[in-house]
């Protein structure tokens, strides 16, 4: 049988690559957001995962506004690194396991979900950002579901929390003695267009956080434009982190929890464990 040990949360962002890349994690700007990776990272060796699933949004590299699926889920043996227009970063492309995603896509069907399966799909920013910090670039095998934040209609949060319980019931239900860590990512506020352009709200920021540790089943009685107007229009992504609360199950054990906002964007970090 298969065994969640833990949760991870994560801002992901297109600015951590170079950061990261050239080796400036140090930087005052930069060292409150980095340092938190470190224990994280520590944590997850500890816990020797086989696997990662990982809830996030591509950002137009993979799926295009012609043909935008609900839900995505990769079934593939290698993930590529896609290309954001400004060449590829120098990372190996990402193991996946098929085995595992089929057994999930037939899982998420039989729960009366009905993701997209791709058995080719290339990751963003939004799994690369942020995964050299948890690993070192020592890759575990991942796999991916991709959620639509990015076109009307977009799936509300309530159907995201039930979503991770269907994750907790697939992971449960696998023949092989598997560790799996599901991971959340996205936001936290910020706008990149309009009159709002720059808004950061630490204040609902830090309100998110404390209540997906806590209490989360009330985030997901919030609307989309709840979410919208207290943290951006991009602040829709933080619906991605309510899977990987949701597959936790009631109650948790906070690891590591770090917030910074040195821009035009809220940067959050929660590690949790299942009590």
């Amino acid at each position: 049988m298969g065994r969640i040990v833990g949760g991870v949360g994560s801002s992901h962002a297109p600015s951590f690559g170079p950061v990261f890349d050239k080796g400036q994690q140090k930087d005052p700007m930069w060292a409150p957001l980095f340092d938190g990776y470190e224990p994280v990272r520590a944590w997850l060796e500890s816990l020797r995962p086989d696997l990662f699933i990982v809830v996030y949004n591509d950002h137009a590299n993979q799926f295009f506004f012609n043909a935008y699926p609900t839900l995505a889920l990769g079934a593939a043996e290698i993930y590529p690194q896609a290309d954001e227009g400004w060449g590829k970063r120098d990372l190996p492309d990402m193991p996946g396991d098929p085995a595992f995603s089929w057994h999930l896509a037939q899982s998420l069907v039989d729960d009366e979900f009905d993701p997209t399966i791709c058995q080719e799909m290339a990751v963003d920013h939004g799994v690369l950002s942020f995964m050299p910090m948890l690993t070192n670039k020592r890759w575990v095998p991942i796999v991916p579901l991709a959620v639509n934040v990015i076109q009307q209609p977009v799936p509300t949060a309530r159907r995201l929390y039930k979503l991770g319980s269907a994750l907790r019931r697939a992971v449960e239900s696998y023949p092989k003695d598997i560790r799996v860590v599901v991971m959340g990512t996205g936001g936290l506020s910020h706008q990149l267009q309009g009159p709002r352009f720059g808004f950061v709200n630490r204040d609902w920021d830090n309100e998110f956080l404390d209540r997906l540790e806590a209490d989360p089943e009330p985030l997901t009685t919030l609307s989309h434009r709840d979410y919208m107007e207290r943290g951006g229009t991009e602040g829709i992504e933080m619906i991605n982190w309510l899977p990987m609360r949701s597959a936790l199950g009631p109650t948790v054990k906070r690891v590591a929890r770090t917030y910074h906002a040195p821009m035009i964007t809220g940067y959050g970090l929660l590690a949790l464990s299942p009590a």
